[in-house]
């Protein structure tokens, strides 16, 4: 590693690479992967990421504005990319443009979209079968169907398929299993009555990570895979039917060694105090880096492959950690998030510990740790 050994990112290609393949194993031929590499692939660095994923044919990428989908278009300039969010209609012809596919949130957007654009914007249109957040809200199949082939029959939009998103597909709670049927029959029923209108759409797609997982259905043309891309868990600790394997690490240094004795005091607010004679290491790493505040005296790293404790609060730069019981000196590699040894610390686990999922972790890293790209197995 040429750059400053404070604090780094191990992203893993191979196992990018290895998760897609497991993944397709567990769905049908009919259905293609979409790639979603919103928010710099999950904070994985979204060109190398793009670049391993179209090496291995991946075609279907998924963003949640258009500024990624623009970055998208810059490194795959042949790539099918849907926007999943909402774009200002004044951009429609750089959408047109970029040949960018357009989620339409409702029917007054297409009509605006529609009006702004000089040229032919393709669009897949977003019903909201039970997520509440955008999308055309009909109960009734028929008015559903009936809002599509309006929208369809606006001069300058191209339908091209229609999709919604599972709200609780993560779940193996029977209310909300049915909930996940419920979501998945509605628009199944809006695409196959559209059909017998004459209305042939090329994709119909519902499946996230959790969908593709849990509640596969060769149905839908594209699977939209998020998360488990990268080796995380939708739901931890709910089991996958299949294994995926973290594709990032996160390593920082050990930079000072002391002892601490009764009473002695460690860090902002002075929360924890020494009630013994313990061994103190200070580790180039803090919330301004993405690992967060919230694990201050709680959290625990990895240190010559032996479990240690956060004493005292995060700093945005810096942390303390417990070495009392290894033979630890300066320079030593602390492993965060990744395998240590006989043991590992997912960025699921270290969610668990502070009340949130590992989405949010691996996307807090921060730019200013820098992403190292290995292609192989072997530790940096």
């Amino acid at each position: 590693m040429k750059n400053h050994k404070r604090a780094w990112a191990r992203i893993d290609l191979s196992r990018l690479e290895k998760n897609i393949n497991t993944i397709k194993k567990g769905i049908s031929p009919s259905t293609e992967i979409m790639a979603v590499v919103k928010a710099d692939a999950y904070g994985h660095g979204e060109k190398r990421v793009l670049e391993k994923l179209s090496s291995i044919g991946i075609q279907y990428f998924a963003v949640s504005n258009l500024d990624e989908a623009i970055s998208v278009r810059d490194v795959c300039p042949d790539a099918e990319i849907l926007i999943l969010g909402y774009t200002p209609p004044e951009y429609a012809d750089e959408i047109a443009g970029y040949n960018i596919i357009q989620c339409i949130v409702s029917e007054e957007y297409a009509d605006e979209l529609n009006k702004k654009s000089d040229k032919n914007v393709r669009c897949h249109i977003k019903l909201d079968t039970g997520m509440g957040r955008i999308g055309i809200k009909y109960r009734d199949v028929s008015e559903c169907a009936d809002c599509v082939q309006r929208i369809s029959a606006l001069e300058k939009i191209d339908v091209e398929g229609i999709f919604t998103h599972f709200a609780v597909a993560d779940s193996d709670e029977p209310d909300n299993i049915a909930y996940t049927d419920m979501q998945a029959e509605l628009i199944k029923g809006v695409y196959h009555e559209l059909e017998k209108r004459g209305t042939k759409l090329k994709h119909v797609h519902f499946l996230n990570s959790a969908g593709t997982g849990y509640h596969f259905d060769s149905t839908s043309t594209l699977a939209r895979i998020g998360i488990t891309m990268y080796g995380l868990y939708p739901n931890y600790p709910l089991e996958l039917p299949y294994k995926v394997e973290p594709v990032m690490e996160l390593k920082a240094v050990v930079s000072h060694v002391k002892t601490v004795e009764v009473g002695d005091c460690i860090s902002y607010g002075r929360t924890y105090r020494a009630s013994e004679s313990r061994k103190i290491a200070t580790v180039t790493v803090g919330y301004a880096d993405g690992y967060s505040r919230l694990l201050s005296s709680r959290g625990q790293v990895l240190c010559k492959g032996v479990r240690c404790s956060i004493t005292g609060r995060v700093c945005m730069d810096q942390m303390m950690i417990d070495v009392t019981d290894i033979d630890v000196k300066p320079g030593d590699t602390v492993t965060l998030i990744g395998r240590d040894g006989d043991d590992i610390i997912t960025a699921d686990e270290l969610a668990s510990w502070y009340g949130t999922i590992g989405y949010e972790v691996v996307c807090g890293i921060s730019k200013r740790v820098p992403r190292i790209y290995s292609d192989d197995s072997e530790n940096i």
